[in-house]
């Protein structure tokens, strides 16, 4: 997901401001590090995708944002780190006039080096932790609105980071595996289950005073017919049904341009699922492993996943149908933080829905789009999410790899319909 401003609630003032953004900028750097810690300087080097990045880069871009929006505007004796910097980590778009390296091209940077790139981090991290705490009252509000920009900007580069590095794991032939992972107790699959909804006029969207991006506001009312949502994501076991009935090689499944994806790409499962002595294997952060039936599906295009609705005889959910449920439901569950770098089966018992933050982003039918009375502002950095609006879906919910305070009700993820590389998964939807 591209990344834009982010509209937040008022700040403290004085010094109260200063320990509370400090506190969140250190931990945010701190994490992102965390994060790469188990990476070798050749694992930070590689980039397997060519919309994707390597490691290191996303070490120095999260950098050079704090470097270019926060201390070359705000603090006049600033000297940059290393001039080259600012354009050689800019941002693959033009809102800040930069002369940025293609995509593809990103794993040509071999210098500098890791240990570089780290000291460029040390440098700006004390810089900005400095300007914080010497910055004139008069200065700080805009101040503080970048550097939470900043740190909203680095949590989406953590998912990223991960979403990167698995696939350039998968892609090596030894299936290495990015950790080791945690201990949990198996749990069973579970029986398909609906919660109902009555429908009516309802209230959708970010509110003018919440916190949140562009394109999730402005809150507005929608009409909803009576419908039934899964109790729960699309298992593997279910999918796992799907591929044995011949569901990949059914075109009457398929929209045309998903079934052209089948053929061109030649998919015949999820994206790291893997045929061995006779049964499915997944790769996983943690490595190859066993497929469990009873965790949801991941890493699926919304192709495949509008297929696997029709040959369940259900649909995918619109947008508007996922918050209505999802706003009255705490927005917790297996996101970024709690260790499980991978979709868990349920253990949740009772009415639901389960587990519709965490784990997977869910593909709804909705194409992004702009809400009613959405208005793209002025200046092009204050609008990324707009520029998107069109060719893509919208997801909602988060995935295992989503930092905990971008999952929320009113969180509108978007992908191209033939996106399979973030953790994307499905929640079947029918009418009532």
């Amino acid at each position: 997901m591209p990344d834009t401003h982010l509209a937040t609630h008022a700040q403290p003032s004085g010094d109260a401001l200063r320990q509370a953004l400090s506190t969140r900028f250190q931990k945010i750097r701190a994490r992102t590090a965390e994060l790469a810690a188990p990476l070798t300087p050749e694992d930070l080097m590689v980039q397997s995708v060519p919309d994707g990045a390597p490691a290191k880069w996303h070490l120095a871009h999260t950098t050079w944002l704090f470097e270019t929006t926060v201390l070359v505007p705000c603090n006049p004796g600033y000297r940059p780190f290393d001039p080259a910097f600012l354009t050689l980590f800019a941002a693959r778009d033009d809102r800040f006039g930069s002369h940025q390296l293609p995509s593809p091209t990103l794993r040509l940077l071999s210098r500098p080096n890791a240990a570089e790139v780290m000291r460029y981090r040390d440098h700006v991290n004390a810089a900005v932790l400095h300007l914080l705490n010497q910055a004139d009252e008069a200065d700080l509000p805009e101040i503080a609105d970048r550097v939470v920009v900043g740190i909203t900007h680095e949590r989406r580069h953590q998912e990223r980071l991960l979403t990167h590095i698995k696939h350039a794991f998968w892609s090596n032939p030894l299936r290495p595996a990015y950790d080791q992972p945690p201990q949990t107790a198996p749990a069973p699959p579970q029986p398909e289950r609906w919660v109902e909804h009555e429908g009516g006029l309802i209230e959708i969207g970010r509110s003018e005073a919440g916190a949140g991006f562009d394109h999730e506001g402005p809150r507005h009312r929608v009409h909803l017919e009576p419908f039934r949502l899964a109790t729960l994501p699309v298992s593997c076991g279910a999918f796992r049904d799907f591929i044995e009935d011949g569901g990949y090689s059914k075109r009457s499944l398929w929209l045309a341009d998903g079934w052209e994806a089948v053929q061109t790409e030649g998919w015949q499962a999820p994206l790291y699922w893997e045929w061995r002595d006779g049964a499915w294997q997944i790769f996983t952060l943690y490595g190859m492993r066993a497929l469990d039936p009873a965790e949801p599906v991941c890493h699926v295009s919304w192709f495949e996943a509008d297929a696997f609705a029709r040959w369940a005889g259900k649909r995918l959910p619109d947008e508007a149908e996922w918050e209505a449920l999802a706003s009255r439901c705490d927005s917790i569950g297996n996101l970024l933080g709690t260790g499980h770098r991978h979709p868990r089966p349920s253990t949740c018992h009772g009415d639901g829905p389960w587990q519709l933050f965490g784990d997977v982003w869910e593909w709804t039918r909705s194409p992004f789009a702009p809400y009613p009375g959405y208005r793209l502002p002025d200046g092009v950095d204050e609008a990324v999410h707009g520029r998107f609006m069109i060719n893509r879906m919208v997801l909602r919910g988060g995935s295992c790899v989503t930092p905990f305070d971008h999952a929320n009700p009113t969180t509108r993820h978007y992908l191209r319909p033939e996106s399979r590389l973030s953790f994307t998964g499905l929640r079947l939807a029918e009418d009532a």
